[in-house]
């Protein structure tokens, strides 16, 4: 099914309250952290803030594709924690190449190596907090593929009560058909970059072995209630309709039904203040709210 936000002539408002963690809602502040993978962004991995009778499951924050932590979340992981939420982020997939060093370039190693350090990372956080669930928020490969291999491949699924994906590459990717292209016209950098270097390039595509082993006995399990928000500029999971899900726990939200003025893309999605509203919406749902409508740029939601 697919949630349609209301249309509502409201604006966003961008001032940080007294006590409250500044929120960028700007992708410029994840592009000046890319650098550092290793530092979590402001309001998640704090060892003293537990989860409350309010928010009683703490949120794992996943990322995409060839970044990190601290690029994709300084939005939403400081927002989140506003908001009463015990947030966690980390780095997945971090290439076999790179040995000791802590390279930025995260999200593109084995697929199989990575949900099994994300099973890890639930089971670790689970212990840390006394619960029994928590609840995943993912981007892109963290809540695509990575999220939906551990769910489904992994069986995690009863260790998760909300499974929210932004612009997720469900289903698999071809960056706009370019693995296609690469496969046939430079069959050896494709085999070098795709198969070596970043092998979840190449288990990520459509047709590939891993995507069948992923949804091939349906996209969802019971238990966990999913949300997908997407957006129809996506140009890296193409068609847009594949980052959606079928299942009867499922809720597909398309920003652009509710506000055709938000412009946003595949990356600038985590930046874009409405997302991370129906994220909320979705960890919280007896607390919905209507999410506002404003114009969203591309790229850089919110530079002036």
């Amino acid at each position: 099914m697919t949630s349609v936000a209301p249309k509502q002539a409201a604006s966003s408002s961008r001032a940080t309250e007294p006590g409250k963690l500044p929120v960028p809602w700007d992708m410029r502040a994840g592009v000046r952290k890319y650098l550092t993978p290793g530092k979590p962004p402001p309001g998640a991995n704090d060892p003293t803030f537990m989860p409350t009778e309010e928010h009683p499951r703490p949120v794992l924050l996943l990322h995409a594709f060839m970044s990190n932590q601290s690029f994709n979340f300084q939005a939403g992981a400081p927002f989140l924690r506003n908001h009463g939420f015990c947030v966690f982020t980390m780095n997945w997939g971090k290439p076999k190449w790179a040995g000791r060093f802590n390279v930025p370039c995260q999200g593109s190693a084995d697929l199989a190596d990575s949900a099994r350090q994300l099973a890890a990372e639930v089971e670790r956080i689970k212990r840390h907090t006394g619960v029994d669930k928590i609840d995943l928020v993912g981007h892109s490969g963290g809540g695509g593929l990575l999220m939906q291999y551990y769910l489904n491949v992994l069986e995690g699924y009863p260790n998760i009560d909300k499974a929210v994906s932004i612009a997720p590459s469900n289903h698999g990717v071809s960056f706009s058909t370019l693995t296609y292209v690469y496969r046939n016209v430079a069959p050896r950098m494709y085999h070098l970059m795709a198969r070596k270097i970043f092998p979840l390039c190449d288990q990520g595509a459509p047709d590939s072995e891993t995507i069948e082993l992923i949804y091939g006995k349906g996209d969802t399990r019971p238990g966990p209630t999913y949300t997908v928000i997407m957006t129809e500029h996506d140009q890296i999971v193409t068609p847009y309709k594949k980052a959606f899900l079928d299942g009867p726990n499922v809720t597909n939200i398309l920003l652009q039904d509710g506000c055709p003025e938000d412009l946003c893309e595949h990356a600038g999605i985590v930046y874009n203040e409405r997302a991370w509203l129906h994220v909320l919406n979705a960890l919280d749902p007896d607390n919905a709210k209507p999410v506002p409508r404003f114009r969203v740029d591309p790229y850089f939601p919110g530079w002036k």
